[in-house]
């Protein structure tokens, strides 16, 4: 019997978080919590950013962007978990999912830009202080930030809209719990040999480059303290770097993880887990990674915190 072609299908289908009724109650809370944590723990860092004139730097700059993406990476993804949890309904709309992929695609990637922009910042810092200013300013963050989102928009759109040239004849069920692009088009029945070549064409500039920049910021950042002679001095370095080292570690170990359970594991449900902790946990302790490990920050925090008005 010749399959039949579903070009238009209307809806996929997302993985359960748990069959049990009563731990769905307990996985809502859960994943609600984390979601308002995220978000209220971003946007403190944002005003708390924007109200102190002496975070108007671009290292704080940066972390205002990367607050920003962080609350667009978990509005995109948790709230429809939320809805399907609570409606128990795993159904995403064929437009609902493709403006998923495109919006995970560029939140995660223009967060990697970030990071590794964020390391440029912490060489010139480093290895070349008292020429900081002339070498990096906000305009200079606030262009290459710009720069960066276009490149990274317009990479998601590219691989978005081929999924839209694909032909779905099996039951559309996405083995995790949002829309992700390599598990959408491995449910097609047609040929995907392009989308895949664009994947790793995009995975290669897009994936790779960041990290590169971040490797040779930190390698000429470790190459630059230990020349320094006193123990005191190396220390002080190092701990300008440490939030943004966590922060790093924090991501791309959340990335390596998906990667691992992946490759060695044929369970989805364990893939998924890993998949939905890359786009939460990082995005839920960068604020708490960069408060507490920084004195400027903490200050700015309690002075918004005093000027709030207590209803």
């Amino acid at each position: 019997m010749e399959r039949r072609n579903q070009t238009g299908i209307s809806e996929f289908f997302l993985l359960e978080v748990t069959e049990d009724p009563e731990l769905k109650f307990i996985f809502f809370g859960l994943f609600l919590s984390m979601y308002l944590v995220t978000v209220l723990g971003n946007l403190l860092i944002l005003l708390a950013v924007i109200s102190d004139s002496h975070l108007h730097s671009p290292m704080y700059f940066l972390l205002s962007n990367l607050s920003l993406a962080d609350i667009c990476l978990s509005t995109t993804t948790i709230p429809k978990m939320l809805a399907n949890i609570q409606t128990q309904s795993q159904s995403v709309t064929y437009t609902g999912c493709l403006s998923q992929i495109c919006l995970i695609l560029v939140f995660v990637t223009f967060e990697s830009f970030l990071l590794a922009i964020m390391a440029y910042d912490r060489y010139v810092a480093i290895c070349h202080p008292l020429r900081y200013t002339a070498m990096l300013n906000i305009r200079l963050c606030g262009v290459l930030s710009l720069f960066s989102l276009f490149l990274v928009i317009g990479d998601a759109l590219v691989q978005s809209l081929m999924v839209l040239r694909l032909s779905f004849c099996t039951d559309p069920d996405i083995p995790l719990f949002f829309c992700e692009v390599v598990q959408v088009i491995q449910l097609a029945c047609s040929d995907t040999f392009v989308n895949v070549i664009v994947i790793y064409f995009a995975s290669g500039i897009f994936g790779a480059l960041p990290l590169t920049g971040i490797i040779f910021s930190y390698t000429k950042i470790v190459s630059s303290v230990l020349k320094v002679p006193s123990a005191g001095g190396k220390y002080k370095a190092f701990s300008t770097c440490g939030s943004h080292l966590s922060v790093v570690a924090l991501f791309y170990g959340a990335a390596f993880g998906v990667y691992i359970s992946s490759a060695v594991t044929e369970s989805s449900r364990i893939t998924a887990v890993a998949s939905l902790m890359y786009t939460v946990v990082p995005q839920m302790m960068n604020p708490f990674i960069y408060s507490l490990r920084n004195r400027d920050m903490k200050a700015a925090l309690r002075k918004l915190v005093s000027r709030t008005p207590l209803l």
